[in-house]
């Protein structure tokens, strides 16, 4: 584009770009629509950007048509300078649009159809992800998934799921849709198992998601009625491969699941244990490692939980290992777990396999560090009950 000067006022106060869609708010100033969408609808900003002043929710966005016409006839007069024409903006979508593609989804020939088309809205803009909430889309996204669970059949699932994806489900919704559904948390259950032509690894992704949200509200009484299937699931879904979004959704489920003893039996009895540490040998990001950390903690609580730990021949290595490396979070973990196995599980081959793979040098090194008192304490306690094994250990002393 050519060096000319643009007007001032055909300029975005946000985006300082030239305006497509014009739209003015209460306080009388202009900006383009994407814009002030995203100030109000994503960033949750309730003031004008410009003025300060106040901006009601649900403040209406009136369509300055004067300003986008004279917008487009420069832009068509200085079209040899390499200025493109504005086109003319669509009409805005609004709630009863929405309530009209809903009940269309009741309509088997044309599901497809409307799940794309929500889609489709759902990716424009978050004025369309506002409506679409306001009128109930996530809503009915799971009630469909729902559908298609007890018909069995996958056909829309990777739009509605999509969908859901741009368009998270609030909690009370969740909770009241939960109260009157006793099949919401099968069907997703249902899902992760699935077999899919297309997108699988999404769709399950996007499933576990979903169940994230639904299942880890502290309003929720849905975890104190697991079933062991749902924790089969889970251990398949973290053994076949995820995306890190999945992976953490599904860490962040069994975490809260923990609260009980009984899925802590049932994690143990699908073989959650072993899939952690496999996972954590892969070296995943911080927060990954941290909920598995926390994971192993609780299900090394009881004994068979520990004994499944031992099991793996490189649990005790993986865990030693993130001691210093990742955050004093995954520390705090890292060093209780240690610290349980040693009280618990103390076996003699157990604490010979502690110094061979460097868990008491690193306990001795966080004597040193810069951390907690109490996690200092507990390391030495840890040296201090098994330091007639450990004294020829080449690290530094055990402190009195």
């Amino acid at each position: 584009m050519d060096d000319i000067e643009v007007p001032q006022y055909f300029l975005c106060p946000i985006s300082l770009q030239i305006m497509k869609d014009p739209v003015t708010v209460i306080t009388g100033i202009t900006y383009d629509r994407e814009s002030i969408e995203h100030w109000l609808f994503t960033s949750k900003k309730t003031t004008c950007p410009v003025s300060k002043q106040a901006l009601p929710k649900g403040s209406d966005l009136t369509p300055n048509h004067t300003l986008r016409r004279l917008i487009q006839a420069w832009c068509t007069q200085n079209a040899s300078h390499g200025i493109d024409r504005i086109p003319t903006p669509k009409p805005p979508l609004d709630k009863f649009q929405v309530l009209k593609l809903i009940k269309h989804l009741r309509q088997p020939q044309l599901q497809l159809k409307t799940l794309r088309k929500l889609e489709l809205l759902a990716s424009e803009n978050d004025k369309n992800r506002s409506h679409m909430l306001d009128a109930g889309v996530p809503k009915a996204m799971l009630l469909f998934i729902a559908t298609r669970f007890k018909e069995g059949q996958t056909d829309g699932l990777e739009e509605a799921f999509s969908v859901l994806n741009s368009i998270p489900i609030p909690s009370a919704e969740a909770k009241q849709l939960l109260m009157e559904n006793d099949h919401i948390i099968d069907s997703l259950t249902w899902v992760l198992g699935c077999e899919m032509e297309n997108q699988e690894l999404t769709v399950k992704s996007h499933a576990m998601i979903v169940l994230k949200t639904i299942t880890t509200d502290p309003s929720s009484r849905i975890l104190e009625r697991l079933e062991p299937e749902f924790f089969n699931t889970i251990a398949r879904f973290l053994r076949s491969g995820t995306t890190r979004q999945g992976s953490n959704a599904a860490l962040n489920v069994l975490l809260a699941a923990c609260d009980w003893g009984r899925n802590r039996m049932m994690m143990v009895e699908a073989g959650i244990v072993f899939e952690l540490i496999e996972l954590e040998l892969g070296l995943p990001e911080k927060r990954t490692t941290e909920l598995i950390l926390g994971i192993l903690f609780h299900l090394c609580s009881f004994a068979d939980g520990r004994a499944q730990f031992l099991s793996h021949r490189g649990s005790i290595a993986v865990v030693s290992n993130r001691i210093s490396r990742v955050s004093p979070a995954a520390d705090d973990r890292a060093v209780l777990i240690l610290s349980i196995i040693c009280k618990f599980s103390g076996t003699n081959m157990v604490i010979q396999e502690m110094l061979k793979v460097g868990a008491v040098s690193r306990l001795c090194s966080l004597l040193q560090a810069n951390c907690d008192t109490y996690l200092k304490d507990t390391a030495r306690k840890i040296l201090k009950s098994h330091s007639d094994e450990w004294k020829d250990s080449p690290c530094i002393g055990v402190p009195n």
